[in-house]
């Protein structure tokens, strides 16, 4: 997956302020009252691979009720551009022998005023994603009950004025069926 330069430093940014409050709250994150965990309890739930029955915490009010088996660590991420906010999660494998990392899957909500139908939506990610409209061929997809597209390792759709959601997979790890089924079980909420 290729990032791009400006959101390689929001990236880098929240990583960094990530390392720094670690690195600041040191004592105070390591002096728990938590017996040690064991191998087995080392991950918390929320962050292992889930199928339909096992929980993971919501995103921006967003559940997520399916995910491939094997993903890595997951980081959750807030940024803005051009007046359009996202809430991420990503999960990455890593680091292997040469100390990289790398995603696995991404998931992502999408709000702004800008985003009216699934047209504003698909013209703003061209822009954002700085893609040619010409050469981007993206084909036309269902993800649950809602409009959206799909191209290589991705998958964005509408599903109300002002929000949206995209999914991004590993494509050399995960199949277009585990990105979409992916997809379809990252939804809003249901207020009980």
């Amino acid at each position: 997956m290729v990032i791009s330069p400006r959101r390689r430093i929001l990236t880098g940014v929240a990583l960094g302020l990530t390392v720094f409050a670690a690195q600041a709250t040191g004592p105070a994150v390591t002096a728990s009252a938590a017996p040690a965990p064991t191998a087995s309890a080392a991950v918390p739930h929320w962050a292992s691979s889930a199928h339909e029955s096992e929980p993971v915490n919501p995103l921006d009010g967003f559940a997520i009720t399916h995910l491939p088996t094997g993903l890595g660590k997951p980081s959750d991420f807030q940024s803005e551009w051009e007046d359009v906010h996202f809430h991420s999660r990503v999960w990455e494998t890593g680091p292997d022998p040469e100390g990289a990392t790398k995603v696995d899957l991404m998931l992502k909500t999408i709000r702004g005023d800008t985003l009216t139908d699934l047209e504003a939506l698909r013209d703003f990610l061209t822009e954002y994603h700085e893609k040619d409209p010409a050469d981007w061929k993206l084909t036309p997809v269902q993800v649950g009950a809602f409009s959206g597209y799909t191209v290589d390792s991705q998958v964005f759709w509408f599903l109300a004025p002002g929000l949206a959601a995209e999914a991004t997979i590993d494509r050399d790890r995960y199949s277009e069926q585990d990105l979409l089924q992916t997809a379809a079980g990252f939804r809003p909420e249901i207020s009980a």
